[in-house]
């Protein structure tokens, strides 16, 4: 399948790192997931919402639409499963990005190792701007 192929192009350039590494790094967890998917499950203490659709403005610090919150940060990005992190953490590498990368099987993944997660906030504001929760 082509889906498959570029899965497999994209992990070949970004690090990924299993639920407990992501717990240690020093890096910033960018959930990637809809505010309804984070209502429902939970989020990562500490992480930084970052709606797919806007990621690559809000990390990008020259394109007017920026979060001076990601900027100079090992960004470490979280989905459900672990599959579109996979390609967004790829497009942040053609950004210029080079440490970006996700964690293998996603938020489900995280949970499941047994990891902190919390009650997601109230969404409010322009989507991808606020600060780590």
């Amino acid at each position: 399948m082509a889906i498959e192929r570029m899965l497999a192009e994209a992990r070949s350039r970004i690090r990924r790192y299993t639920p407990a590494e992501a717990a240690a790094a020093d890096g910033l967890i960018v959930d990637l997931r809809s505010s309804d998917e984070r209502a429902r499950d939970g989020i990562v203490p500490g992480s930084i919402h970052v709606p797919r659709s806007v990621l690559e403005w809000r990390c990008d610090q020259t394109s007017g639409f920026s979060n001076p919150n990601l900027a100079g940060r090992t960004l470490v990005l979280v989905c459900a499963h672990g599959f579109s992190s996979s390609l967004a953490a790829a497009s942040l590498v053609d950004l210029g990005f080079d440490d970006a990368g996700d964690i293998e099987g996603g938020f489900e993944a995280w949970a499941a190792a047994g990891l902190p997660v919390v009650q997601a906030p109230t969404p409010g504001g322009v989507p991808g701007m606020g600060a780590p929760q």
